[in-house]
């Protein structure tokens, strides 16, 4: 090939890669027109029916991010070898990073900058919300909620499923009980908190019980009806952790039950053998070789317990001595319209929850690196 048509070949190769980018831009174009028809039509004084909007919001997204793939294949179809090997990564995880950095990172400093100002985020005030944060009475009580979730919702839903899961083992009856244990996780926590209502519902003492718990407490034990979970501050919490106790149960159930069944027969029978006892076999032997499922899964419920928000709001909105950061976050930003400690307290739980989910992506990674 003489050096007049190599040159030739070299510029229609990047005559092609340069029509090839064509539709890729297109597409971002596309995507990026969307975003701001959605927004415009949701602010607009007669928007579009909702149905019609969340259609096109589905399809645009969907159909937009297919479209940013194909179309991003073709760029990388036309690049040479080493050249595509290096843009891969960028056009097929880059628009994910985008999307991250847009929908995550862009809030999370916004939400940090307006913690240090005032209501409504106009006046710098410094550290004064989160001063509030820290000393307010109210926030006082909503900690100390959220540390009883903390340490009870966890240490009661590990202990659980971990007995679960070892009587379980043993039994023939096996997977219809961990089906119908695990049953619960296919509820919502709005869901659960709706039939734990029923549960704990209060009628007037002359009228028939509703309530389960109320129902079996009168008609068994001669009582007087409860407000399980309006009375009796703050151990009405510990009804409430019984709600996340029940729904989380089945997740650690399944966890600890496939790691038990990981532990070779052989060391069991062999300690059987050398006159060991379940209670010993349980302490000297499963414990120790399930503890990294057992920490990973205690990490996982801490961050459920400190997230916690649907299950308090709907049975009791927050009231009566139950609030927990979600709901006073909840309560200060949408309904007293306090921005800036709404917003202080919306950083003080993602603080809270980051060293948690460190350690989780540290075991994660520690395990596929075994």
């Amino acid at each position: 090939m003489t050096a007049s048509n190599s040159k030739r070949a070299t510029g229609l190769g990047i005559i092609r890669i340069l029509i090839s980018f064509v539709p890729l831009i297109l597409t971002i174009l596309l995507l990026v027109w969307g975003m701001f028809f959605i927004r415009s039509e949701q602010a607009s004084k007669t928007p579009l029916p909702q149905t019609v909007i969340v259609a096109i919001a589905l399809i645009w997204g969907v159909g937009g991010i297919v479209l940013l793939f194909f179309t991003g294949n073709i760029v990388i179809e036309q690049l040479p070898e080493k050249s595509a090997r290096r843009a891969e990564p960028i056009l097929f995880v880059g628009p994910a990073l985008l999307m991250l950095t847009w929908a995550l990172v862009i809030p999370t400093i916004r939400t940090l900058i307006a913690s240090f100002y005032d209501q409504i985020s106009k006046n710098f005030v410094g550290w004064k919300n989160y001063i509030y944060v820290f000393t307010n009475p109210n926030m006082l009580e909503v900690f100390r909620n959220n540390l009883l979730w903390l340490i009870f919702g966890t240490v009661f839903t590990v202990i659980a499923g971990l007995l679960i899961a070892v009587l379980a083992d043993r039994s023939k009856f096996e997977s219809p009980a961990k089906s119908m244990i695990f049953l619960p996780m296919a509820i919502s926590f709005v869901g659960a908190g709706v039939i734990w209502n029923f549960v704990y519902a209060l009628r007037p003492v002359d009228a028939p019980q509703i309530g389960l718990l109320n129902a079996i407490y009168v008609g068994l034990f001669h009582g007087q009806a409860q407000g399980w979970t309006t009375s009796y501050q703050p151990w009405n919490n510990f009804f409430l952790i019984v709600v996340e106790v029940w729904l989380q149960t089945g997740f650690a159930m399944v966890l600890f039950s496939a790691a038990i069944k990981g532990i070779p027969a052989e060391i069991l029978e062999a300690a059987r053998v050398d006159g060991a006892n379940e209670i010993q076999v349980f302490f000297s032997i499963m414990l120790p070789t399930i503890a990294g499922t057992i920490i990973t899964v205690s990490t996982t419920i801490v961050i459920f317990t400190l997230k916690i928000f649907d299950v308090v709001w709907v049975m009791t909105g927050g009231n009566f001595g139950s609030s927990v950061i979600g709901t006073e976050f909840y309560r200060q930003y949408f309904t007293y319209n306090q921005n800036g400690i709404g917003s202080a307290i919306a950083v003080v739980l993602f603080i809270t929850v980051i060293p948690v989910m460190v350690y989780n992506l540290r075991q994660f990674a520690r395990r596929e690196a075994l």
